[in-house]
């Protein structure tokens, strides 16, 4: 071989000479503090290694966990809402057995006033579950919360202003889930 090829080889990398096919020398520590340390790392490694793995399962477990609450979380979303309302329907049903049972005149007095007991008891839950109703009457034309429904010809209000409400409108923690219905006025 030739001086300058011996030369690279010696002088390049050990990658060099394995790819020509020549074998390469044991690497052997010079001392028993050297195998010591490379034990050492050795252990460390897979200390670090079974850490990771751990970790790694761990975190695969949170990923499912939290899709799981999230789940359940959008699956029972209305469960608040829907026991603030069985006081409601108990009240509907204890109605509809009084009326029932009297055929006098003064039952149809006391099931008006079960009624709105119980418009009353409605309103108060869906109030206290943040829904808030749109009173337009009166109040000038907004789009952004009411709904044109047609015009009437009056001067008994200011034009573009509401003169009575078709359908009430609602709110639902400040964002519209229904625009007022409205009849705006006019001037001929």
């Amino acid at each position: 071989m030739d001086d300058n090829v011996k030369a690279k080889k010696t002088d390049g990398s050990r990658a060099n000479a394995a790819e020509e096919g020549e074998e390469l020398p044991a690497v052997v520590p010079s001392s028993p503090e050297q195998i010591e340390q490379l034990k050492e790392r050795a252990g460390k490694a897979d200390e670090y290694w079974d850490r990771l793995l751990r970790q790694t399962a761990d975190f695969e477990n949170y990923k499912k966990r939290a899709a799981r609450e999230r789940t359940d979380a959008v699956s029972y979303a209305n469960e608040n809402l829907l026991t603030k309302l069985l006081p409601v329907l108990d009240a509907f049903e204890m109605a509809l057995a009084a009326s029932a049972n009297s055929g006098e005149p003064a039952g149809a007095h006391s099931l008006q006033a079960g009624i709105v007991m119980i418009s009353n008891q409605l309103k108060s839950a869906l109030a206290d579950a943040g829904l808030e109703e749109i009173n337009a009457t009166g109040k000038a034309f907004d789009p952004n919360l009411h709904e044109a429904v047609s015009e009437e010809q009056t001067d008994e209000v200011p034009e573009g202003h509401v003169v009575r409400q078709i359908r009430k409108g609602y709110r639902f923690r400040n964002r519209l889930i229904r625009p007022a219905g409205v009849v705006v006025a006019k001037h001929a």
